[in-house]
């Protein structure tokens, strides 16, 4: 994923009402009145929303007849995570160091 597409999707996830409609869709397909529903928001702000979702990358569309049915894009969410975890390696290498530190006063 290109920096400005995460930079989207980072500001995608930063929106309380964009998490919960990821939630909503997490494990099925769903329209946009049932994500509305599942959510508390109307129609309309949830089809903004999922426009947003979309092209961050996060949200997959498709068709079920004339059904427009959304789902959580797993992909997207694999750039955002790798991204993240660039972040650990350096954290459990300073536990380790704090850890093997405190041990050593331990037993000195």
């Amino acid at each position: 994923m290109s920096a400005p597409m995460l930079d989207q999707a980072l500001r995608a996830l930063a929106d309380a009402n964009r998490r919960a409609i990821l939630t909503e869709i997490q494990s099925s397909p769903r329209s946009v009145g049932e994500i509305a529903g599942g959510v508390g928001l109307s129609q309309q702000t949830t089809s903004h929303h999922l426009g947003v979702l979309r092209s961050a990358g996060l949200v997959v569309e498709t068709r079920a007849g004339t059904r427009h049915l959304f789902l959580v894009n797993d992909d997207g969410f694999g750039a955002v995570r790798s991204y993240l975890d660039g972040f650990w390696p350096g954290k459990l290498a300073a536990l380790q160091t704090a850890v093997e530190a405190g041990r050593d006063r331990a037993n000195g």
